[in-house]
C-alpha cells in the first residue's frame, strides 16, 4: 500500500481532498491520454513519501483546481480551509512565472519563486508537481519539451538543490538532461554503460567485507547500499577531465548509514584500516557542513586491483535531510500520541544572501511552519508582464517606474495599466509577484504629474527630458484643455483597447484612464481624461464611443 492511501484512511481531509479533486477533474486528460487525476496522485504521493503534514498532502491533490476548472479559491477555503486555500493560490500563481531562457534572468525568477511562495510548503508542492511533469514530458509538443526542460534545469533543480534537497535536484536534472543536450546525453549513455555495471559489479564483492568489519567494531549498522553519480553531474565532471570516464572516481561509490556521528568517524576509521586513503580525498561535511545543509563525510581509498574507491558515512538524520532536505522538517512520528518533529535544532541553512537564516522554532508543527514564513527582499519589487519576464523594481514603484524600466517608448505611451487583470491608477503601488500588463497610445506624451509619485531615477529623467519640448510642456501647462469623459459599460475583454483605439484615430490624446466596478452588478465606470476643449469633436468621440454595445451610458466635463 502506497503511503497517500495510508493517508487517506487516517485522514478525513487528505480523503475529502482525493475526491474532491477526481470529481473536479473527472473529463480531463493528460497529453499521454491518461486521466489528469493521475498526475495529482502522483504530486500528493511525492509530499506524503516527503513526510509533509496532511495540509500540504491535500493542497497537492488541490493544486490544480483552481487553474484548470471551474473551481474558485473561495470553494476551497470553504471546503478545506484558509490555510489550503493560501497553499493551492500560491502554486497557482507560480504556474504563472514562466522562464524565456535569459540566464541573467534566471537568479531574479528564483527570488520571485521565492518570494511569492511565502510559505515554503507552496515551493514543495511546485517541486513535486514539476517532478512528475517531468517524468511525462516525452508526451508534451517538441518545442514546449526544450522550454520546460531548461526552466526545469535553470530554476527548478537549482532551488531544490538551496532546498537541501539534493536527490530531487539531482533527479530534475537528470530528466532534463536528455532535452536540453539531446547529443550530449546519446553518447554519454553509449559510452558510460559497461563502466557503470563493471564498477557496480566490483562494489558488489567488497560489500561483505565492508559489512562484515563495521559489525566486528560494534558499530551499528543501518544500511549499506551503492550510490552512482547522475548523468548530469558526471557530463560536467567528465567536461574537466577531457572526457576520460577512467579519470572519475565516484562513479559508483559506497554509502554507509549509521546511527550517529561518533559511529560515522569510527566508520570512517574501519575503511582507512582496510584501504589506503588517497592523500587529499578526505572531506568533512559533518564538521563543515555545506551551504544548503548537507552533511557527510567523504573518503576515496585504493581498493583492491589498484581501483579508487569512494565511501560516504552518514547518519540517519543527514540522510534523511541529504535525500529531502527541508521537507525533512515536516517528517513526524508519533511520540506519546502527539506529533513531534524527528529533527531537532536543525542548523542554520544559508541560502540566498538576500535570505534571512532559517533556524527551527520548536518542536510545534504550526510554530515551526510560522517559523519558515518567507520574507525577505522587503526592499526590492519582482513584478511580472504577462509574458512572464520579470522586471525588478525598487519598493514603491508605480505602473509607470514598470513601463518605463520595460522601454522609453512604453513609459512614454503609457495611458493606463491593468495589476492582475484588473484596471488600476498610474501612482499605484506595485507588489512583488504582480502582472503588470502597460495600456499605451501613440504619440501619447507623459505628464509632470507623474513625477511625483514614479521612485525610479530612470523614470524620473525620461519624463523630465520629454517635458523639455514644447509640445509637452503645452501638455501640462494647459490643464483647462483637458475633458474627462465617465463611461458606464458592461465588463469586457479589450473593451479598454476599444475605447482607446476610438479615441487615438480621433487624433485626440489620452492622458489617463481610471476603471472601478460598480458594488451591485457587472458594470464599469471607467474615467478617460483627455486632452482637448473642443466641444464640437467631444460630441464626435462620444457618439463613436457608443457605438460600441457594451457602453451604456457616457458624460463629460472639462477639467
Amino acid at each position: 500500500m502506497s503511503r497517500l492511501e495510508e493517508l487517506k484512511k487516517s485522514s478525513k481531509l487528505i480523503s475529502e481532498a482525493y475526491s474532491f479533486a477526481k470529481k473536479a477533474h473527472s473529463n480531463q486528460r493528460r497529453f499521454s491520454g491518461r486521466p489528469y487525476f493521475t498526475h495529482l496522485i502522483e504530486t500528493a504521493e511525492y509530499l506524503a513519501n516527503w513526510g509533509m503534514d496532511e495540509q500540504t498532502v491535500a493542497a497537492g491533490l488541490l493544486h490544480d483546481v483552481v487553474e484548470d476548472t471551474n473551481i474558485t479559491s473561495d470553494e476551497i477555503e470553504k471546503n478545506f480551509g484558509k490555510d489550503i486555500r493560501t497553499l493551492v493560490d500560491g502554486v497557482t500563481k507560480l504556474g504563472q512565472v514562466k522562464y524565456l531562457g535569459d540566464k541573467t534572468q534566471a537568479e531574479n525568477l528564483r527570488k520571485l519563486i521565492l518570494a511569492m511562495a511565502k510559505d515554503l510548503r507552496v515551493i514543495l508542492i511546485k517541486l513535486a508537481d514539476r517532478r512528475h511533469n517531468m517524468k511525462t514530458l516525452a508526451y508534451m509538443p517538441p518545442d514546449k519539451q526544450k522550454r520546460i526542460a531548461i526552466e526545469t534545469m535553470e530554476i527548478y533543480a537549482p532551488l531544490a538543490y538551496r532546498l537541501g534537497m539534493q536527490k530531487l535536484s539531482g533527479e530534475l536534472q537528470d530528466l532534463s538532461f536528455p532535452y536540453v543536450s539531446p547529443e550530449e546525453y546519446k553518447w554519454l549513455i553509449e559510452h558510460i554503460k559497461e563502466q557503470y555495471e563493471d564498477r557496480e559489479s566490483y562494489l558488489k564483492k567488497l560489500k561483505p567485507i565492508v559489512e562484515k568489519s563495521i559489525k566486528e567494531h560494534g558499530i551499528s549498522l543501518v544500511s549499506i547500499d551503492f550510490r552512482a553519480k547522475r548523468y548530469t553531474s558526471l557530463y560536467k565532471k567528465l567536461l574537466m577531465y577531457d572526457m576520460d570516464i577512467d579519470k572519475i572516481y565516484d562513479l559508483v561509490a559506497f554509502r554507509i548509514i549509521v546511527n550517529d556521528i561518533e559511529e560515522c568517524y569510527a566508520t570512517l576509521g574501519v575503511i582507512h584500516s582496510l584501504w589506503t586513503p588517497i592523500p587529499g580525498r578526505f572531506k568533512d561535511y559533518i564538521a563543515m557542513p555545506k551551504p544548503n545543509g548537507y552533511r557527510s563525510l567523504h573518503t576515496t581509498i585504493l581498493g583492491p586491483d589498484k581501483r579508487i574507491i569512494e565511501f560516504q558515512m552518514r547518519t540517519t538524520a543527514m540522510h534523511e535531510r541529504a535525500e529531502n532536505g527541508i521537507a525533512a522538517h515536516w517528517i513526524y512520528k508519533e511520540r506519546g500520541g502527539k506529533k513531534r518533529s524527528r529533527l531537532a535544532n536543525e542548523r542554520e541553512i544559508k541560502w540566498l544572501e538576500q535570505l534571512r537564516s532559517w533556524q527551527k522554532a520548536g518542536a510545534d508543527s504550526q510554530e515551526f511552519i510560522d517559523a519558515f514564513k518567507i520574507d525577505f527582499l522587503s526592499d526590492r519589487i519582482l513584478a511580472l508582464t504577462p509574458k512572464g519576464e520579470v522586471i525588478d523594481l525598487p519598493y514603491g514603484s508605480t505602473p509607470v517606474d514598470f513601463a518605463y524600466r520595460i522601454h522609453t517608448d512604453i513609459g512614454n505611451q503609457c495611458i493606463g495599466a491593468k495589476v492582475n487583470g484588473k484596471i488600476v491608477s498610474l501612482d499605484h503601488k506595485l507588489n512583488s509577484s504582480d502582472v503588470v500588463e502597460i495600456l499605451t497610445q501613440k504619440n501619447k506624451k507623459p505628464s509632470a504629474s507623474w513625477l511625483e509619485f514614479v521612485v525610479t531615477p530612470s523614470a524620473k529623467d525620461h519624463i523630465r527630458n520629454a517635458l523639455k519640448t514644447n509640445i509637452y510642456n503645452r501638455l501640462v501647462v494647459h490643464s483647462k484643455n483637458q475633458v474627462e469623459l465617465k463611461i458606464i459599460a458592461e465588463d469586457k475583454v479589450g473593451l479598454l483597447k476599444d475605447i482607446s483605439g476610438i479615441i487615438s484615430r480621433s487624433h485626440v490624446n489620452i492622458v489617463g484612464i481610471k476603471s472601478s466596478q460598480q458594488k451591485r452588478g457587472s458594470f464599469h465606470i471607467i474615467k478617460v481624461n483627455c486632452e482637448i476643449n473642443n466641444k464640437k469633436k467631444i460630441l464626435k468621440i462620444i457618439l463613436k464611443l457608443k457605438s460600441l454595445k457594451e457602453i451604456k451610458e457616457i458624460d463629460y466635463r472639462f477639467v
